[in-house]
């Protein structure tokens, strides 16, 4: 009977077939000790040369790291073995032996090489414990729009239309048609559908050509946006929120191991939850100003600027109001203060820097029309855009949440390039 290592409590006693890999293996005299995992978990196999035929124990010998097998034995309670259980082998089926050794198998590797071997680098534990979470975030993600009401709308990855800056796409000839552009946010069709869904949101891949090689930055990189007519932009921080919130305490609950691997110190994860604090940019600016910072009024901040905001706070920060100027054509002045939009940006704490980007949208026809001029973007391309303001138009809001950025945060770990299974950047596209 096949069975798989995270199913073992259900089987103590019972002989199975564990089908899997050995990442690991020593002996000591008569005995065997193979370190197995089969995607759902690691396991020791104990052969000992007295309980099996003796041709068993001898092709135990050949193996070598990543060889793939076959293990037949009797899974046994043991308080001592990672995860609580051990396999008495029985029997050894050999489906391969690397025939050299295994590039990775040394630990004194540098990050280029391991990146160039990522494929296989994938297997290792700590690897495979970011992907772990990276899974369960994206899970959880899901089931808080299913919890909230909202539709799944899977939006273009060719877009005529630019939701940003036209610097930062990947161009390309389309058929007849002319240019293309892989897309830079799926929100302008969100914005569509949620006319006539209400509450929508989308995740999937988004691309940006900026020639950017710092550790927060990707050229392919998975978005979740969500889009909500009739919200403003304080509604739409609360829906972040609590969104943050869901996600952080499903990790908690279903990753703890995979977060004790990564020696994540989860004591600062407990306490994300609402209210998040906010923090006009105004007062962002001040902050670092005092802080000796160059920044002046009407500057984006950079990632140095987000580090120190967000150092200041155990939970993520919400920038809010930024300069008209430093932001996108779509986003909604303030009435009150049109020099300002009704946005904000969520700053993971511990020095991640920003994993939420946001605003309330503008919904007059000539703003927008404006707003699109004063961008120099060609007008012509928003035809079907401008079509929502002029047909029912409402009040409404959402924003873009980076996975990669979330999974460096909830992980703890350093370079976003870990945090895809396979990183595409400036100097990046394979394997």
């Amino acid at each position: 009977m096949w069975v798989y290592i995270e199913d073992f409590k259900n089987h103590i006693g019972e002989t199975v077939t564990l089908k899997g890999w050995v990442f690991n293996k020593r002996s000591s005299g008569k005995i065997h000790f193979l370190q197995l995992r089969d995607g759902t978990g690691t396991t020791q196999g104990i052969l000992e040369k007295v309980k099996v035929e003796e041709s068993v124990f001898e092709k135990a010998k050949e193996l070598r790291i990543e060889s793939s097998v076959e293990v037949e034995g009797v899974i046994r309670e043991d308080s001592r073995s990672k995860g609580g259980y051990e396999l008495e082998v029985t029997g050894l089926k050999i489906l391969q032996i690397p025939s050299e050794e295994y590039p990775i198998a040394k630990k004194d590797h540098g990050t280029e090489f391991l990146m160039e071997q990522r494929h296989l680098w994938l297997r290792s534990s700590k690897q495979y414990h970011i992907m772990k979470v990276r899974n369960e975030i994206i899970r959880a993600t899901r089931a808080f729009y299913d919890n909230q009401g909202f539709t799944l709308i899977d939006t273009p990855i060719f877009t005529g239309a630019i939701g940003e800056g036209a610097g930062n796409l990947f161009q390309l000839d389309y058929f007849d048609y002319g240019k293309a552009y892989l897309t830079q946010t799926g929100q302008l069709y969100l914005e569509a559908a949620c006319m006539s869904f209400g509450k929508v949101y989308n995740l999937g891949p988004t691309f940006r050509a900026e020639k950017s090689k710092t550790r927060r930055h990707l050229t392919e990189f998975w978005m979740n946006e969500a889009e909500v007519a009739y919200y403003d932009y304080q509604d739409n921080m609360r829906l972040q929120e609590e969104l943050i919130t869901y996600i952080v305490q499903n990790v908690l609950d279903h990753c703890a191991e995979s977060l004790a691997v990564l020696e994540r110190d989860t004591t600062k994860l407990s306490g994300i939850k609402p209210p998040f604090p906010r923090v006009s940019y105004d007062d962002a600016v001040k902050l670092l100003q005092e802080k000796g910072h160059a920044i002046q009024w009407g500057d984006d901040l950079g990632a140095e600027d987000e580090t120190v905001i967000s150092n200041q706070y155990d939970k993520p920060v919400m920038v809010y109001k930024y300069p008209t100027q430093v932001k996108a054509f779509y986003m909604q002045p303030d009435p009150e203060r049109p020099e300002v939009v009704l946005c904000d940006d969520m700053l993971a704490p511990e020095g991640y820097g920003e994993i939420i980007g946001a605003s309330e949208r503008i919904h007059d026809y000539a703003l927008l029309i404006k707003r699109i001029e004063e961008n120099k973007l060609p007008l012509d391309s928003y035809d079907w855009y401008l079509d929502l303001r002029k047909y029912g138009s409402v009040p409404h809001s959402g924003f873009g949440m980076g996975i990669e950025r979330t999974v460096c945060w909830i992980c703890g770990i350093h370079h976003i390039r870990e945090a895809i299974p396979f990183a595409r950047t400036l100097y990046r596209i394979q394997p």
